[in-house]
């Protein structure tokens, strides 16, 4: 099972790493395929579901153009794994660069929820679900505990 762990978190390493990247081609990798009419789905902070490989892949594509910088560090990373599917959660601590010449860079933290299913090729990603963590929360916590 740890064997299991390890290869999730390490597809999912790369699924960000491609972010980081704009490596299209090694986000395709990373992708599952459909089978049996069993689509693939993302959801993007802030955007409507997007269903169907090309449509996931598009959506990555336009992101990637359109995002001159950007890097995550992970944290609070969790692995469930059960028989040939696993759930990945995680904080993306994200940061952010404006268009290129500019020196503006913004900060945010998006929670999400990665699942995967075991193919003949390896772990795939099936479904990416990123949720915005709005900012202050934690600093309101803190005032109120």
């Amino acid at each position: 099972m740890s064997v299991d762990i390890a290869a999730v978190e390490t597809v999912n390493q790369a699924f960000y790493t491609a972010i980081e990247n704009a490596d299209l081609d090694r986000m395709t990798e990373i992708w599952a395929e459909e089978i049996d009419g069993r689509q693939v789905s993302c959801v993007h902070p802030g955007w409507p579901i997007v269903t169907g490989r090309a449509e996931v892949l598009r959506s990555w594509a336009l992101i990637m153009a359109n995002t001159p910088y950007i890097q995550f560090v992970l944290t609070d990373v969790r692995v469930m794994v059960f028989g040939d599917v696993a759930v990945l959660t995680c904080e993306e601590n994200i940061l952010t660069a404006g268009d290129e010449g500019e020196s503006s860079f913004a900060a945010g933290k998006v929670v999400a929820s990665n699942t995967f299913v075991r193919t003949p090729e390896g772990w795939r990603l099936w479904l990416h679900h990123g949720s915005p963590v709005l900012q202050g929360d934690e600093e309101e916590e803190e005032e109120t505990s």
